[in-house]
């Protein structure tokens, strides 16, 4: 009599239907995906923050802005910042108008405004940029970005747990069902799993509010977690 064929699917492929895979793999076998994940402390990162300033001409307002950037970048700089972990953006310039009742709109001024990125490779120094931008005349926080240098190495570790994880959850289910596992028929990996902050504590709004010495904290206390998965479709001893 000829053998049914058997197929389990986990996880995320399970949108595949099981008598689709048994048509396509002509003997008895399962489908696992492997989940794993390391947590670690950030050791770096990315902030961006803004200036604007509007004027009555577009030539005083983009002088108060480019001022403003040269001031930051230059103590950025003398702090010990290398030029590439800088990055300013071009100037932006636009009109202002005002809108009188039953009148047509009057320009008002010009704003500009210039971004500011910055790669911190120090993490304990980043609130001492970040009072350095607000003091040099920047006057947004945009974004903080945690991050960690070896995030390579990081992933590797994860996807091995995810690898421990699917051999280990197939051997499982082969065992439960009287049977056990008979090689690797094949392996699907296609992940974009990116770092992502385990918890977040760098609201401006907290920033302003907060002494020095728990800023600092708020941002060494933050982890960050890499994630990797791994679909396996395992060969299952013929009975």
């Amino acid at each position: 009599m000829k053998k049914q064929l058997l197929a389990i699917v986990l996880g995320a492929s399970a949108f595949v239907s099981t008598a689709a895979m048994a048509a396509d793999i002509p003997f008895p076998h399962l489908e696992t995906t492997g989940r794993g994940e390391v947590t670690v402390k950030p050791d770096m990162a990315v902030f961006s923050v803004n200036v604007v300033e509007t004027k009555k001409t577009a030539v005083d307002a983009k002088t108060a802005v480019d001022q403003a950037v040269t001031k930051f970048i230059e103590r950025l700089q003398a702090s010990g910042v290398d030029k590439k972990d800088i990055n300013s953006a071009n100037i932006l310039l636009s009109a202002s108008y005002t809108y009188p009742k039953d009148q047509k709109p009057q320009l008002s001024g010009f704003k500009a405004s210039r971004n500011i990125e910055v790669t911190v490779h120090q993490l304990t120094k980043l609130n001492t940029y970040l009072d350095d931008a607000l003091g040099d005349g920047i006057n947004q926080i945009n974004n903080i970005d945690l991050k960690v240098s070896d995030v390579e190495k990081y992933q590797q570790q994860a996807r091995q747990k995810a690898i421990e994880n699917a051999k280990q959850v197939a051997a499982s289910l082969a065992q439960g069902f009287d049977n056990k596992i008979d090689g690797v028929w094949q392996i699907d990996y296609n992940t974009n799993s990116q770092p992502m902050p385990y918890r977040q504590s760098n609201d401006v709004v907290m920033y302003s509010s907060m002494s020095k010495g728990s800023i600092d904290q708020s941002y060494t206390d933050n982890s960050i977690v890499i994630k990797d998965r791994v679909n396996v479709i395992f060969k299952l001893a013929e009975k």
